[in-house]
């Protein structure tokens, strides 16, 4: 009954006198809404039968009735968008949000001048207008705050015009008065009115009756409703350009982006491909010289892979990993690119360095994308170089390196088995290698490359000199016996040296003086021929050894001197290779001895001979110039002893009061004060030795270092002829390791 009653009654409603497409659609709601809202009030009321039946017989009840619930559901939604705060999170909402609090909190404290003058002062960054008239009601307490604030609108506005003088008008300044007045009423004495506009024919007030409900809503929320969209806009735009930017550098990287094993070049492994490189650059074991221990291994696992049947028949497996190990310049990536000519399997190759990147991710991928490639060409060679970069102990702090050596550890030897994929890598550091990619079965073979001996540098030599024209007078033998220590790098660099001096010398062929010269300067440094002396001055300094600018050299020359002269008469110590007083380096002078063969093990007698010729130098000084007069020239040979006579006592067991103990890195207090006196001890005996054997062959002492003045640079063959008539005994010679004193 209430439905059809309240059916009909908004049916009589919108049967009213207006017809129902004459009436706007606010009309037709108020006109519903007071119908329905006068019979729910009274009641009910009666509806003549005659309208009933018709509705009820044209069915328009339930439409009329339907069409008016929505046109209230969308009155009370268009109120609540009008009205609500749902869209305060907006950040331009945020300061109409602040200004409000503001009023809120002004109105509610009309007497505190603090509040007042805060909300002036936010009131004048959107409307200095409001701030005037707010201040002219002279309902809210006032502080100098609030004056600044009300002059600086006035400013704004240009309100200031009326208060200073128009010579048109004739009006005189107003200003001063303003002044007084608002000092007046900041101090609370406010007996005079304010002067304000409207008060006076020449400032008229203008006023606009507005209606409160209606001030600029509308308006408003449509400034509101446009500034939002262009917000988002711009925040959308700004997105989705740095999202198109990072994927583009993204995928400049080969990164996260690409999609596919491969897809990217940076994720695609690198295959040597032998036919399209040129003949000069494929290397095979034929290239390899001075290693041929480590040769010989590699040879066999070529062998296998060109062969298997050979070792399988037997039960044998192909060995997983390769590991080459060595010092730098030792030919380790020489010997992977010897496999990748000489085997006959598809090689894929990458750098350490490669697999990671700025992205967390990154190098386990590309360790997947490699081995993957790997397994579609299978039987093949994987080779890392410097795969320390990525195979080094793992730490706590260093989560992404450690995603990838975990990536590589289950490719090399997981669940899934790599069957026909050998994984070479090569390392300087191989203390540093995670235990867990060093066992076996992930790297079953582990080959120290070391530096070649006599044999091997001299083939290293004639395979550099091979391509180069050579003089007769070069004897490469003498050059590899000269030469211990030095790696397959070093003998490549001394050739190339030779070969540059000789392009800028103008000659032919390399000649033995040319090789000569590389190898000094490699073992000795660059001449510093800006601190040459000339030859009138050297020869004066034979005659006149009073010249002071002659002392340096004369001194230099008695000191390297002493280093000959023990080296020549103390048994264990090195052969002399050549003497020199010129500049090398950080040197002011050098003497390089050399041993006759390589050796791999040094004894207590020639360690002491080393600790002997160090001092030779600083005692040197002192027999010829006197204890007040040693130079700091002998710093570095001191260095040398110290750290000599340490290695001695720490390391070798070599002091009878320590005994045969190998010392930790930070031995106890005690310890290290035993340490510190048997060093000690070593090198005062040395010194004193050193100091007899010099007063015994002091006339040898003399002879060498006028010689060295005279002609600078003394060869071992020199060295011998200028002490020869000076010698009491026949000159003992031993073999030692390259040393070099300075």
């Amino acid at each position: 009954m209430e439905d059809t009653m309240t059916s009909t009654l908004i049916y009589v409603g919108v049967r009213s006198s207006t017809p129902p497409t004459e009436m706007s659609w606010r009309a037709q709601l108020d006109r519903a809404e007071e119908v329905v809202g006068t019979a729910a009030a009274e009641g009910g009321g009666k509806v003549e039968e005659e309208e009933l039946e018709d509705l009820v017989e044209k069915g328009r009840a339930w439409v009329l009735a339907l069409a008016a619930a929505v046109v209230a559901a969308a009155r009370r939604f268009f109120d609540w968008v009008v009205s609500g705060d749902w869209m305060s999170w907006w950040p331009f909402w945020r300061p109409d949000r602040r200004l409000q609090r503001l009023i809120d909190d002004a109105d509610a404290n009309p007497a505190d001048p603090a509040k007042q003058s805060a909300l002036l002062h936010e009131l004048n960054k959107f409307s200095p207008e409001d701030v005037i008239k707010r201040f002219e009601q002279r309902s809210h307490a006032v502080d100098s705050r609030g004056v600044a604030e009300y002059l600086r609108a006035l400013i704004l506005t240009n309100g200031i015009a009326d208060y200073l003088p128009d010579e048109q008008s004739g009006r005189s300044a107003s200003l001063p008065a303003l002044l007084q007045e608002l000092k007046q009423r900041v101090s609370g004495n406010e007996d005079k009115p304010f002067m304000n506009p409207g008060i006076s024919e020449k400032q008229p007030l203008h006023v606009v009756m507005v209606d409160p409900k209606a001030t600029g809503r509308s308006t408003r929320f449509a400034q509101e409703i446009f500034s939002t969209v262009l917000f988002t806009i711009a925040v959308g735009l700004m997105w989705v350009m740095g999202a198109a930017a990072l994927q583009k550098y993204i995928g400049s990287l080969g990164g996260i982006g690409a999609s596919g094993v491969g897809s990217s070049s940076s994720y695609s492994p690198k295959e040597l491909n032998k036919d399209i490189m040129p003949e000069k650059n494929v290397k095979t074991f034929k290239d390899v010289k001075g290693c041929d221990d480590a040769k010989k291994e590699l040879e066999e696992v070529v062998e296998y892979l060109k062969n298997p049947s050979k070792f399988t028949r037997l039960g044998g497996k192909l060995p997983k990993g390769i590991l080459l190990t060595g010092s730098p310049g030792t030919g380790k990536t020489l010997l992977a690119k010897a496999i990748a000519g000489e085997a006959g399997v598809p090689f894929f190759y990458r750098a350490g360095s490669e697999f990671e990147e700025m992205f967390v991710g990154v190098g386990a991928r590309r360790v997947r994308s490699l081995f993957q490639a790997a397994k579609k060409k299978a039987p093949c060679i994987v080779f890392i170089d410097e795969i320390d970069a990525v195979g080094s102990t793992r730490k706590q702090w260093e989560g992404h390196t450690k995603k990838t050596l975990h990536q590589l550890l289950v490719e090399m030897d997981g669940f899934e088995q790599n069957e026909g994929i050998i994984v070479m890598a090569a390392t300087n550091l191989p203390d540093i290698l995670d235990p867990a990619l060093t066992r076996p079965g992930r790297f079953d073979r582990h080959i120290v490359v070391p530096n070649p001996d006599v044999r091997g540098r001299q083939e290293i030599l004639e395979l550099y000199l091979q391509d180069k024209p050579v003089s007769s007078d070069v004897d490469v033998n003498a050059i590899a016996r000269s030469t211990p220590g030095f790696n397959g790098a070093d003998l490549a660099n001394l050739v190339n040296i030779a070969a540059i001096k000789a392009a800028v010398e103008g000659a032919d062929k390399l000649t033995a003086a040319q090789l000569e010269f590389a190898k000094d300067r490699i073992i000795m440094g660059t001449e510093r021929k800006s601190m040459f002396i000339s030859d009138e001055s050297k020869k004066a300094c034979l005659f006149k050894l009073l010249y002071f600018i002659l002392r340096e050299l004369i001194l230099t020359a008695y000191h390297e001197s002493g280093h000959a002269i023990v080296a020549l008469n103390t048994q264990g110590a090195h052969p002399i290779h050549k003497a020199t007083i010129l500049p090398r380096g950080s040197a002011l002078g050098m003497v390089t001895q050399l041993p006759s063969q390589d050796e791999t093990s040094i004894s207590k007698k020639q360690l002491l001979a080393r600790l002997d010729v160090c001092m030779g130098g600083r005692v040197a000084e002192e027999l010829i110039f006197g204890e007040d007069n040693v130079t700091t020239g002998a710093r570095n040979d001191l260095h040398t002893a110290t750290e000599l006579a340490q290695y001695m006592v720490s390391n070798c067991g070599m002091s009878d009061a320590i005994g045969p103990v190998h010392v930790k890195e930070r031995p106890s207090v005690e310890m290290q004060s035993r340490i510190d006196a048997e060093v000690v001890k070593l090198l005062r005996e040395a010194y004193g030795r050193v100091k007899r054997l010099l007063k015994k062959h002091e006339k040898q002492l003399h002879a060498l270092a006028n010689a060295l003045l005279e002609r600078e640079t003394l060869t071992a063959d020199e060295i011998n002829k200028v002490v020869h008539p000076y010698q009491e005994e026949p000159q003992l010679s031993f073999q030692e390791e390259d040393f070099a004193l300075t």
